[in-house]
């Protein structure tokens, strides 16, 4: 399942140029690209909590239709939304929800690190 630790770990390690590591202590873990954030783990919690960059209307549609999805804990509440990971969301959703902010922290990024990623997934 998409939404255990393990789920979670696999999809996230598997995305292109992505790193992590622990910045804010052992119990949030932070997914990386370009070394821009676009996933917060809190993993040692059961459920499992994930936040992840949204577009502002997109953010608010997720709010609305899942009650799982709440505005980003400790972060921009207009760009970032908190996934509890109980299940309640559809795996597809929750896909769609990492690769878009996956997406849209890669296209923020300057263009000469963008570029670089972009050449290294392209020569793969």
């Amino acid at each position: 399942m998409l939404q255990s630790y393990e789920g979670l770990m696999a999809y996230l390690e598997n995305k292109p140029a992505v790193t992590s590591d622990f910045p804010f202590g052992l119990d949030t873990r932070v997914f990386r690209v370009g070394n821009k954030i676009f996933v917060l783990m809190s993993w040692d919690q059961e459920p499992i909590r994930i936040s992840l960059k949204a577009e502002p209307t997109d953010a608010v549609i997720l709010r609305q239709t899942y009650p799982a999805v709440t505005p980003g804990f400790h972060l921009n509440k207009q760009h970032w939304n908190t996934l509890v990971c109980d299940g309640s969301v559809p795996d597809d959703e929750v896909r769609h929800m990492i690769d878009e902010s996956y997406r849209l922290v890669l296209a923020g990024l300057p263009k000469d690190i963008h570029s670089k990623i972009m050449m290294n997934l392209d020569g793969k």
